[in-house]
């Protein structure tokens, strides 16, 4: 309560309305299975656009996995595929969770190359899979002369100007007659000399070992110390990839400019804690390890500059060119690919085909990072989850297990996280009884299951392919809460990029289907290929419609969300009325938007909250307890026209 304790006038701000209630979104789709290159452990970012998915997950290129045997198996780019149907079908949101299965030895399907032998540097690709093979340039570029002349009449010592602790600098003897060849002295690193308030400059970046040159013996006009960086360019090899690029990065391991470390190894770190050595570099910002294409690891453990510059400069690329990569940096040579190193990391593979348990995912105990399902455990604003191309080889002998068990893993995940729902994909080239089999073995209100696959026009190929239909089943989704609203059955809805489907289905076909709970895929002459479809996995009569679980968890999740304002406040008469008023005020809106049935909203819904629904031990436990009811909507799956003969001198 405000004290007033001296005699005044008080002017306090109030409220006399209710707290509102903001409907959640419903159309964020999360895709979970393999992809040509991107992260397997960092948190998916969300990605609007198919350019987003490809910058991130690579392109539209064919996976082509390991077999136990050696052997390779090339398959379609599902997830692409599903990506281009979400978006193209108006799905807005996507998060993805790349998953991965290392087939044979590390590095495990990891892109790489080493730089000055052996041990020296090594640059890889940060993530796995075949996408990751680039070709990786460093560019040497030399600055402007940063020694200058502070004041020779007063007799004060020379001094540099934009010089950084630890930039490595080449040092030059300017030569008399102007035009002769500089004599170069050498690389150093630059070591700032605090007590005395000057610069010291050693070729092994330590100013305690022998020789170290002092910057008072260097004589502006006659010397020159320029400062010496690299820039990185990565030109992956991928159709369609954008080139990556780093300018003006520092060579010294131990380089920090404003506090923060930005070496050449800070800037391709990792993003992985490494636990047996907790000083190793590592990007903590995870959207720049999103990003980033590879990492430059310091295998030999280089201390100093110089010594990383040596690395590059003794690496067998560097030989061999008309003008040498040392010469061309000391003779501050003009043409760039001069002063240039060019190495083709090479040698990934997109690992075995993924499993049950690559699906599942995993927490490491000591980063904390997580893989495959886990990672959608902690993103709160999915409404959709879906693994497509998972069921591809359902009826496979050996991968059945494999599928079945995604199939599970993703409706569990669903139940499990309470306001989502599952879009399953039948098996590819399914008959109806098989189908029909693969549906009587899972039951939930949380999951529906669509058949049959869809026909559509390949990009990469320009054949006809079929594609899961769980990519076009989401975006159908998102266009019909977009469009219309989330009650209403996501089903007549047209598919924009169908050509056909894998097995034209007819009505008595349906018939066997729909009361199972298959949603079907059908073609209508003249009103082309649409869902024709719109139950859930479940026996429930109660959750039979897709529509209905979605909305009553875009009506849980809003009231969750919009009432945890309510936490800690007095249990009393006061917040029981305002929690009232919140929701009825909430509900009214949905009543009035026509998602309620009944003609007056004491027919649509009720809202309870007294000492009807509360004893006084759930008062003594704090526990508050609201009562809900709607009268939800339920579509109008059968149209019954019931038509007869009439005479005109018949009355009704």
């Amino acid at each position: 309560m405000p004290e007033y304790l001296a005699p005044g006038v008080y002017v306090e701000e109030t409220s006399f309305r209710a707290k509102s209630i903001e409907g959640v979104s419903t159309t964020t789709t999360g895709f979970i299975g393999p992809t040509r290159y991107g992260p397997l452990d960092i948190e998916p970012e969300i990605v609007t656009s198919l350019v987003e998915f490809e910058r991130t997950y690579g392109d539209r290129e064919r996976l082509v996995f390991v077999e136990d045997d050696g052997t390779t198996t090339e398959m379609d780019n599902w997830m692409w595929h599903a990506a281009r149907a979400f978006f193209e079908e108006g799905g807005k949101r996507l998060y993805v969770s790349r998953v991965y299965s290392a087939a044979g030895s590390p590095p495990g399907g990891f892109s790489n190359e080493a730089i000055g032998g052996s041990p020296g540097l090594t640059v890889r690709a940060r993530f796995p899979g075949r996408a990751g093979d680039a070709r990786v340039t460093f560019t040497f570029n030399v600055g402007q002369n940063v020694l200058v002349d502070l004041d020779p009449t007063a007799g004060i010592t020379p001094g540099v100007r934009s010089l950084v602790d630890r930039d490595v600098v080449l040092i030059r003897d300017l030569a008399s007659p102007p035009g002769s060849p500089a004599t170069v002295r050498g690389f150093f690193v630059a070591l700032r000399d605090i007590p005395n308030r000057t610069w010291n400059f050693s070729p092994t970046g330590d100013a305690d070992t022998s020789p170290v040159t002092a910057l008072a013996d260097l004589v502006p006009g006659t010397t020159d110390v320029r400062v010496v960086t690299v820039a990185v360019t990565v030109d992956p090899f991928a159709d369609g990839a954008q080139s990556f690029t780093e300018r003006d990065l520092p060579l010294d391991p131990g380089h920090i400019r404003a506090g923060n470390p930005d070496s050449l190894f800070d800037a391709f770190a990792t993003h992985e804690r490494d636990p047996n050595d907790p000083t190793a570099k590592f990007i903590g910002n995870l959207g720049r390890a999103r990003t980033v294409p590879i990492v430059v690891e310091n295998t030999a453990a280089l201390t100093n500059g110089v010594d990383v510059l040596n690395a590059f400069l003794n690496d067998p690329n560097a030989q061999g060119s008309p003008l040498s990569l040392a010469t061309a940096i000391q003779d501050l040579s003009d043409d760039p690919t001069a002063r240039s190193l060019t190495i083709v990391i090479s040698g990934g593979d997109d690992g075995a085909r993924p499993s049950a348990s690559d699906y599942e995912g995993a927490v490491d105990a000591i980063t904390d990072l997580k893989t495959g399902l886990k990672q959608f455990e902690d993103l709160e604003d999915i409404s959709i989850v879906a693994a497509p191309g998972s069921t591809y080889g359902f009826e496979t002998p050996t991968y059945n297990p494999q599928a079945r068990a995604i199939v599970g893993l993703l409706i569990n995940h669903a139940q499990r996280m309470k306001y989502r729902i599952a879009v399953i994909d039948s098996g590819d080239n399914q008959s109806i009884g098989q189908v029909r089999a693969m549906r009587a073995q899972f039951d939930s209100t949380y999951s529906a299951l669509y058949y049959p696959w869809i026909r559509v026009l390949d990009p990469l190929t320009q054949r006809e392919i079929y594609a899961p239909p769980s990519g076009f089943v989401s975006g159908i989704y998102a266009r019909n809460d977009i469009n219309r609203a989330v009650y209403k059955a996501p089903a007549n809805e047209v598919v924009n990029l169908a050509l056909g489907f894998e097995r034209f289905l007819n009505k008595s076909q349906q018939e066997v289907l729909n009361p199972e709970g298959i949603n079907c895929f059908r073609f209508f002459e003249g009103r082309g290929m649409r869902l024709w479809g719109a139950r859930t996995m479940s026996s429930d009569p109660e959750w039979k419609y897709v529509n209905l679980r979605r909305y009553f968890a875009y009506l849980e999740r809003s009231i969750d969300k919009g009432t945890q304002w309510a936490v800690f406040e007095p249990n009393g008469e006061g917040l029981w009325a305002n929690v009232r008023r919140t929701i009825e005020d909430f509900l009214l809106n949905e009543w009035q938007n026509g998602a309620l049935l009944g003609d007056k909203p004491d027919k649509a819904y009720f809202v309870k909250c007294d000492r009807s629904t509360m004893t006084q031990n759930d008062l003594d436990n704090g526990r508050l307890i609201v009562l809900v009811g709607v009268a939800p909507l339920r579509p109008a799956e059968f149209v019954i026209f019931r038509i007869g003969q009439w005479t005109a001198d018949r009355k009704v």
